[in-house]
């Protein structure tokens, strides 16, 4: 198993520090989300030869790997010219994959077009819902390919806001592609979007389960007194966490003793965002909880 984190609350580090910080926080692997001097949000990729060459430098000094790549980009956009430029920023995101060594990439079902061009951005009307799966189909028909010919694993996780934002039906849809190389996401701070039953959804998940992202979050759909406040009335935002273990409603003995039982051996990475005034403390306390559910359950195997 790979256990790493997801450094965005460190983004203000230079690509060439980040490594040496990871290391200090206690981690071998870093999952590698969208940053402005690299994997931009929706944009293309900002790497060049010298930046590839120090940043693969300044890993090694470490000892620190990158267990997976995640680019952000609208490949699930009806529009058409959206849709094509991020399957080039895939291709050439796929293409520094191979640079850096990085046998997997993770990303979402994606959430439509740029909000700019359409009032329905977060694909919640059936047509739009409709629209959009047929364009991430397009991107996959030309992506998976890629992927298969270049060794590298995607995985992929329903996001609210996204096309797909439940269990059901990414779990079909993540079988329907039918590659070795396309697996499944669990975000145990979207497990409230996903369902409602942790040990069901994991075992369900079992043969396409490859990577986790562990943080907490509230139980949006709870009864116990509004946990959100939000203007107007009645809004359909998408709300969630990205918490410390334990500062939420994830039942986290059930998430891990679940991936025990189904012998989950993937990628397990701390994605916490809530606490960029407590950066250094989040993510030596994420690592030391994950580290403990990992003896308490996987050392009685």
């Amino acid at each position: 198993m790979k256990i790493a984190i997801d450094p965005f609350m460190h983004r203000h580090l230079s690509l060439e520090e980040l490594p040496s910080k990871v290391k200090e926080l206690g981690y071998d692997w870093i999952e590698l989300s969208p940053r402005g001097d690299f994997l931009e949000w929706f944009k293309a990729p900002r790497v060049f030869p010298n930046r590839v060459k120090s940043f693969k430098k300044a890993l090694s000094d470490a000892n620190v790997g990158i267990a997976s790549l995640l680019p952000m980009y609208r490949w699930a956009s009806n529009d058409e010219t959206e849709r094509q430029a991020a399957v080039k920023h895939w291709k050439r995101a796929i293409e520094i994959a191979v640079e850096l060594g990085v046998d997997t990439m993770n990303s979402e079902f994606g959430r439509g077009p740029h909000p700019d061009k359409d009032s329905c951005y977060c694909c919640h009307t059936g047509s739009m819902i409709e629209a959009c799966e047929d364009a991430w189909w397009r991107s996959m028909e030309e992506l998976v390919p890629v992927f298969e010919r270049e060794g590298i694993m995607l995985h992929v996780e329903p996001h609210p806001e996204d096309w797909c934002e439940t269990l059901q039906p990414a779990l079909d849809i993540i079988r329907t592609v039918n590659s070795k190389n396309v697996k499944f996401l669990y975000c145990a701070p979207h497990t409230f979007y996903f369902g409602d039953d942790t040990k069901a959804m994991l075992r369900e998940a079992r043969d396409v389960l490859a990577h986790v992202h562990v943080g907490d979050t509230f139980n949006h759909k709870a009864s116990s007194g509004l946990r959100y406040i939000l203007n107007p009335p009645g809004t359909q935002a998408r709300v969630h966490q990205h918490l410390n273990i334990g500062q939420g409603e994830v039942p986290w003995d059930d998430f891990f003793a679940t991936l025990a039982e189904v012998g989950f051996d993937g990628i397990m990475t701390a994605c916490v965002f809530a606490w960029e005034d407590k950066a250094d403390h989040s993510g030596t306390f994420m690592r030391a909880e994950m580290q403990r559910y990992i003896d308490k359950y996987w050392g009685a195997k």
